[in-house]
């Protein structure tokens, strides 16, 4: 149910981190990766499946979102997600 904004003490813009701003020049990211980095985490950070699953809800939409502004790598192995990085 729709909250009233009154409700709120303060209410920041809406705004995500650019390509640019997350992610190296030189490094290729795992979309697990990006979720973390979108939090402020590290990319390695250890958090439980249920937190990751949450994470990636925000994390998959932004990659497409920025798809022009990245490359695309895929697995290297079977058991292995691909990867996404700073087009150049």
């Amino acid at each position: 149910m729709p909250v009233p904004k009154s409700e709120f003490e303060s209410l920041p813009p809406c705004d995500f981190y650019t390509p640019a701003e997350l992610l190296e020049d030189d490094q290729m990211y795992s979309v697990y990766e990006i979720a973390r980095l979108l939090q402020g985490l590290e990319p390695d950070a250890d958090i439980d499946r249920e937190t990751e699953d949450i994470l990636l809800d925000w994390a998959i939409p932004w990659v497409m979102t920025n798809a022009d502004d990245l490359v695309v790598a895929e697995p290297r192995d079977e058991d292995e997600p691909g990867y996404y990085g700073l087009k150049e």
